[in-house]
C-alpha cells in the first residue's frame, strides 16, 4: 500500500514549458552528440557561477552525476589503484564512481556539525596515510568550503573532486579542480537524468568531454588525427531531450529555489516547534536550497521509535545515504579511518517527506505524527 505522506516526488517543468525546445530538437534534426541544446546549456550554467579569478567557470554535460565524477577522476591520469579520501556518509555513487575510474576509495570521518568531510579532516588523513586525491561530498546539498579546499590543494597538491550532486545553487565555487551536480529527477535543479561537471581549467574540461565521448578525439589537431580514438573512454553524453528539459528547469530557477526555501524553512521551523525530544539538524547557511529534510533523534531508540510511529500513519521516512559506505556489503573490503561521528548520526538520523508540491494537508499530517511520536 502507498504512503499517504510518500517521501520525494520529483518536480519537473511541465509539458507547456517544454514545448518551445522540443519543437527545436524537431527543427534541428539534433538528438545527441553535443548538439546546440547541450551547448546553450553547459554555456548557461557556466554564467551561473560566480567567477573567483580570471579564468571564467567551464560546464561540461554528461549523462549523469556518478559518470561525471568517474570521468574527473580519470582524466586526473591517476596510478591504478590510487587512494582516494571519500566520506563515510554518502549516497554509494560516491563510491562506486571512484571504483569505476580503477581507484580505490579510502572512507574517512566527517564533521559532527556540517556533516561535511572537511578540508581540516583530509589533513588529517593525509598526515596519517598516503593519498592521492580527495572526494569530499557537499552532503544534502550543504556546500563546501571551496577557499578551503583551494588551501588545502596548495599545502598538498592533491586534486579535489567535489561530489556537489544535490547542490547546484549552493556550490557556487566549484573549488581547485572541479564540482559535479546531479540533474536527477529528484535534485532541485532535474533534467530527468543527467549531471555536469564544473571546472575552471579548459584541459580538464575537454579531456573530461572526449572521455564522455568514447575517448574520441574531436578537438586537439596536435594530438593525433581528428576522429581517432586516444583515451579508453565511455559513452556518457547528455542528450537533447534531457538538455531540454535542464533549460527548462533553468527557466524556472529563481522561482523554484526561492520556493524550496521557503518551504524548508516553514517546514522545519514548525517541526522544530513540536514539543518532545531535541532534535539535531545539520549546520548549513541559511539560503541553502534543500531537496531533502533529515534530523538527529538523540538516541538510536528513539529513532527507531519516530520510525515505527510513522509507518503505523503511512507516513514514508528514510534513513538517508546509510549505512555508512564502508558498511555496505559491495564495500565491506574498503580500507577506512575510525569513523566515530559519522557511525554516531548513522545511529540517530531520520528522513521524512519534503518536496515542493508537498501539500500543507500533508505537512500537518506529518507533524501529527511527529506529536503522537513525540508522546506515545
Amino acid at each position: 500500500m502507498p504512503s499517504s505522506v510518500p517521501l520525494l516526488i520529483p518536480d519537473l517543468p511541465p509539458l507547456d514549458q517544454l514545448v518551445p525546445y522540443l519543437q527545436r530538437i524537431d527543427a534541428n534534426h539534433w538528438y545527441s552528440n553535443f548538439g546546440p541544446l547541450v551547448q546553450e546549456l553547459e554555456s548557461r550554467l557556466a554564467q551561473s557561477f560566480l567567477p573567483r579569478d580570471a579564468r571564467p567557470s567551464i560546464a561540461v554535460t554528461v549523462s549523469n552525476a556518478t559518470a561525471g565524477i568517474e570521468m574527473a577522476l580519470r582524466a586526473l591520469n591517476l596510478p591504478p589503484a590510487a587512494p582516494v579520501l571519500v566520506p563515510a556518509m554518502t549516497f554509494v555513487a560516491t563510491a562506486t564512481a571512484v571504483l569505476s575510474a580503477g581507484l580505490s576509495p579510502i572512507v574517512g570521518d566527517i564533521d559532527p556539525d556540517s556533516w561535511l568531510l572537511t578540508p581540516a579532516l583530509a589533513l588529517q588523513a593525509v598526515r596519517k596515510r598516503k593519498l592521492m586525491a580527495v572526494v569530499p561530498v557537499a552532503t544534502f546539498g550543504v556546500a563546501q568550503d571551496a577557499a578551503g579546499w583551494d588551501d588545502f590543494y596548495k599545502q598538498t597538491g592533491l586534486p579535489v573532486v567535489i561530489d556537489a550532486a544535490a547542490a547546484y545553487g549552493n556550490q557556487v565555487d566549484p573549488g581547485p579542480t572541479c564540482a559535479v551536480y546531479s540533474l536527477h529527477a529528484t535534485k532541485p535543479l532535474a533534467s530527468g537524468e543527467g549531471g555536469v561537471v564544473v571546472t575552471r581549467s579548459p584541459e580538464l574540461a575537454r579531456d573530461i568531454r572526449q572521455l564522455s565521448n568514447f575517448g574520441i578525439n574531436l578537438t586537439d589537431p596536435k594530438a593525433s588525427l581528428i576522429g581517432t580514438t586516444t583515451m579508453i573512454g565511455t559513452n556518457a553524453k547528455l542528450s537533447e531531450y534531457h538538455a531540454a528539459v535542464g533549460l527548462a528547469s533553468l527557466d524556472a530557477w529563481a522561482t523554484n529555489s526561492t520556493r524550496r526555501r521557503d518551504l524548508y524553512r516553514a517546514y522545519t521551523d514548525a517541526i522544530k516547534a513540536v514539543d518532545g525530544p531535541a532534535l539535531s539538524w545539520q549546520q548549513s547557511p541559511a539560503e541553502t536550497v534543500r531537496s531533502l529534510c533529515c534530523f538527529l533523534l538523540p538516541t538510536r531508540e528513539l529513532r527507531d521509535h519516530y520510525e515505527r510511529q510513522l509507518a503505523k500513519v503511512r507516513i514514508a521516512t528514510r534513513r538517508w545515504y546509510l549505512p555508512t559506505i564502508n558498511r555496505h556489503p559491495a564495500f565491506k573490503h574498503l580500507t577506512h579511518f575510525p569513523t566515530p561521528v559519522a557511525d554516531n548520526i548513522a545511529r540517530r538520523l531520520l528522513g521524512v517527506p519534503f518536496y515542493p508540491t508537498i501539500s500543507d494537508d500533508q505537512r500537518r499530517a506529518v507533524l501529527v505524527a511527529l506529536r503522537a511520536a513525540a508522546t506515545g
